[in-house]
């Protein structure tokens, strides 16, 4: 295990920061950082978090840009380049859902969701890794969901797994090199998730159980940069998420599986 990201005078790249997490993580980086670059495709409401951290310690600095595309990715980087930010730590919290059959889901939109969830975090990790210093740290944003199979919620829950697995991965990886990888698993957060995941038509999740797992933004990601700065590699942050992933990914998959068959039925 890593001995752990320092986070003061941390220079931060934080993807998905508009709103939610990515805007949270922004406001408690924001007291003890030297500077923070807030990537999201929207001008305004980058912005908006922007002039919430006035007065703060670090630089705040916006990139606007679409981590779902190879251009968006690369203008970053150059953004990157042409400010002369040199990051040692990397925020990957850009993700989105979709809640609806796989068979009724729109090919677009599950591109869209392959490319942010897993393409760009994979991609950004391996563009700013050399950049991150003997001491760096990768924090990525997983989910509860990659501990199953989820019916509804298919891609998004086997795109999270691949975060986690990924993650782990890179945590023994680079370790060696005094580089802190670690992965939050969020159970349900009140952010704009729910809402950019729902289909057109309204189509929604089965939410029955989720009230004794939610928590907000701001523990989530108080209990994340807790676990980079002790070198943990996994975090379920709350008492209920944590019990739940424990469950999860000890269960049975036999019994696992019984148990969401009837979920999706309602029984």
């Amino acid at each position: 295990m890593a001995n752990g990201f320092p986070l003061e005078n941390c220079r931060a790249v934080i993807t998905g920061a508009s709103s939610g997490l990515g805007a949270e993580f922004a406001r408690q980086l924001a007291p003890q950082a030297e500077a923070l670059v807030l990537v999201a495709r929207r001008v305004e409401a980058l912005a908006e978090v922007k002039k919430g951290l006035e007065g703060q310690k670090a630089t705040i600095l916006c990139c606007v840009a679409d981590l779902a595309t190879d251009e968006g990715r690369a203008a970053l980087v150059t953004f990157l380049a042409a400010e002369g930010f040199e990051p040692n730590l990397l925020v990957n919290n850009a993700g989105m859902g979709d809640y609806g059959s796989f068979l009724s889901s729109s090919p677009d939109k599950t591109r869209s969701q392959i490319e942010l969830n897993i393409t760009a975090l994979t991609m950004l990790t391996h563009a700013l890794l050399p950049r991150l210093g003997k001491q760096g740290g990768i924090l990525n944003v997983s989910s509860l969901a990659s501990t199953l199979p989820m019916p509804d919620l298919a891609v998004y829950a086997a795109s999270k797994a691949y975060v986690t697995s990924f993650s782990e991965a890179l945590a023994i990886e680079l370790s060696p090199r005094g580089i802190t990888v670690t992965c939050v698993c969020p159970g349900p957060t009140p952010t704009n998730f729910g809402k950019n995941a729902k289909r057109p038509d309204g189509t929604d999740t089965n939410r029955d159980g989720q009230g004794l797992l939610r928590i907000p933004p701001a523990q989530v990601v108080r209990e994340a940069l807790q676990a980079l700065q002790t070198g943990r590699p996994c975090v379920f942050p709350g008492l209920g998420v944590s019990i739940a992933g424990r469950l999860f990914r000890h269960m049975p998959r036999m019994l696992m599986r019984a148990v969401l068959r009837r979920r999706q039925r309602g029984d």
